[in-house]
């Protein structure tokens, strides 16, 4: 699968640098970018060459909703890297969610390993804990009761919010991507954690849901806004009833709330629980006999 790397550079007050990355990147992930890396002057974004549209960039940048920031961005074809070799030179500090859990890569080990810990490598895929909606994704999941519950992890990316899951006790957890680079980095991590025989990830978008045998106590799906919408239905039909399934959404900013709890209604989902951190939300539904 070959990619472009795209990267942009921000122009933008000290003070909403930050806020201009955050949007930027949900921008691009509703016209096709999968992965992303923050850089000092921006970000680098990646996109499969036969997704990538210069119209449709030029006219994301164009309306970019900080009239205070400037984007200029270069394309080009992203090399072979060995992201593993890579992600050795990095890594991320450990990462408290809740006073239950801690992130980690193998190159910080967590202060307090007495608490549920998790280890991420996150290579080129999304998904450390680092982001908002991540965060909120995993606190909201240990929050459920998930002693033998069955998941689905939708764009499992790191494969973390499925790990998470099986390791708060769930019995089994499926996980799909369209990125292979991801579903390969999701089983690592996976094996990191000691729950691989617990754990499928598959290559695909959506239209696999319906090949995967049985339904699920809980779906959850961090991505953006425009493929939650588009997926929903098939995300719906996955869900267990007969035991009051959970659906967990994110990836979308709070002004895109009514939108989705509008359409989630449609389709018979209650919403029980909303969170949000700065610009980003999380809902919690569940479905009713």
């Amino acid at each position: 699968m070959k990619y472009f790397e795209v990267k942009f550079t921000i122009s933008a007050p000290e003070e909403s640098f930050s806020d201009v990355c955050d949007v930027l990147a949900a921008m691009a992930g509703e016209i096709g970018f999968e992965t992303f890396e923050e850089t000092t002057e921006g970000l680098t974004g990646y996109i499969q060459q036969e997704a990538f549209d210069a119209d449709a960039l030029d006219g994301m940048v164009a309306t970019l909703p900080f009239p205070n920031a400037t984007v200029s961005y270069t394309v080009s074809e992203a090399e072979d890297r060995d992201w593993n070799e890579q992600w050795e030179q990095d890594g991320f500090e450990p990462i408290s969610i809740g006073d239950h859990l801690i992130i980690y890569d193998g190159r910080h080990l967590p202060p307090t390993p007495s608490r549920l810990t998790i280890q991420i490598d996150a290579k080129l895929a999304f998904g450390t804990g680092n982001h908002a909606t991540t965060r909120m994704m995993a606190a909201a999941l240990m929050a459920l009761p998930l002693e033998g519950k069955r998941i689905l992890d939708c764009g499992t990316g790191t494969g973390i919010l499925a790990i998470v899951a099986l390791l708060g006790g769930a019995a089994h957890a499926v996980g799909y991507d369209i990125d292979e680079w991801s579903v390969n980095n999701a089983r690592h991590n996976a094996e990191l954690n000691g729950v691989e025989q617990r754990f499928t990830a598959i290559l695909g978008d959506s239209t696999v849901i319906p090949s995967l045998n049985g339904k699920f106590d809980v779906v959850v799906a961090n991505i953006n806004r425009n493929i939650l919408l588009a997926d929903l239905p098939r995300m719906r039909q996955a869900m267990n009833d007969a035991a009051g399934a959970t659906l967990l959404l994110s990836g979308f900013y709070t002004d895109d709330v009514s939108l989705l709890t509008a359409k989630a209604a449609a389709f018979g989902l209650v919403l029980k629980t909303e969170h949000h951190e700065g610009e980003w939300a999380c809902l919690e539904f569940e479905s009713r006999n």
